[in-house]
């Protein structure tokens, strides 16, 4: 009876443990996709991507294996052991695909520039019958990682109230599409708001050693770059710009408001 129940336990083990090892492989290849693709650096940070998609990751790969652990049996006949894994396989996969559909739909799109600030926008966000009054030639919803755009300015005092009033409500003016425009449009607005890095460091002393590495990943000095803060899905960053093409050359998890 001892060595029976050593078996018996010692192929629930195996089994389970195999189908550990394939749910960790899927995972790897599934965190790629959502990494590499949906929320590439800094966004995993910005829009809390990396703990979303931990968390399903977390429930989907200890899923799977616990109920093989709890369903596998070779003294059952094969027909039923092999009707119990794919049972087992399909509501893995489907927890799987909820969940990435989840991360999906709540993934970033846009970094916009919003008149005195950058705002981060999810897909989520964006109210699907105001796309089709976005300009023509931008990318609305892109699956390859956010792009970055600005924001126009308002056509009268009209659109600006009413625009106003709905961010109130909570429909940023960043997630509007009938107000976004290329990046590069705004490039001498966007130059006028940013300020100078070495501004940030005096204000941020603690921050000093920080500030310094970042400039450095740069590749410029401190006076040959400047600062916008971003508003992010649950916290504030600071975005370094070159002070002449506005490009964006890095990010910092700084609240510089």
């Amino acid at each position: 009876m001892q060595i029976f129940t050593i078996l018996f336990w010692k192929d629930r083990l195996k089994a389970s443990g195999i189908h550990l090892g394939v749910s960790l492989a899927i995972a790897l290849l599934a965190g790629a996709l959502v990494f590499g693709l949906w929320y590439p650096y800094p966004y995993r940070e910005i829009s809390s991507g990396r703990e979303l998609f931990l968390i399903l990751m977390a429930v989907d790969v200890i899923l799977g294996p616990l109920i093989t652990l709890a369903v596998f049996n070779r003294a059952k006949p094969w027909r039923e052991l092999q009707r119990d894994l794919i049972m087992v396989a399909a509501i893995q996969l489907s927890a799987l695909g909820y969940g990435l559909w989840t991360v999906f739909v709540a993934r970033p799109v846009h970094m916009v520039f919003e008149y005195d600030r950058f705002r981060v926008v999810h897909a989520i966000d964006i109210p699907p019958d105001l796309l089709t009054k976005a300009p023509l030639g931008l990318d609305l919803m892109p699956i390859l990682g956010p792009t970055v755009l600005s924001l126009r300015p308002f056509r009268d005092g009209k659109e600006n109230m009413d625009a106003t009033l709905a961010a109130l409500e909570g429909l940023s003016l960043s997630a509007r599409p009938d107000l976004w425009q290329p990046y590069a449009s705004a490039k001498v607005e966007i130059l006028i708001a940013a300020k100078p890095v070495a501004a940030l460091k005096t204000r941020f002393a603690s921050q000093a050693a920080a500030i310094d590495a970042v400039i450095a990943g740069t590749g410029r000095s401190p006076d040959a770059l400047v600062y916008v803060p971003m508003v992010g899905r649950k916290s504030f960053w600071t975005v370094f710009l070159d002070p002449v093409t506005a490009e964006v050359l890095a990010f910092m998890p700084l609240d510089s408001f």
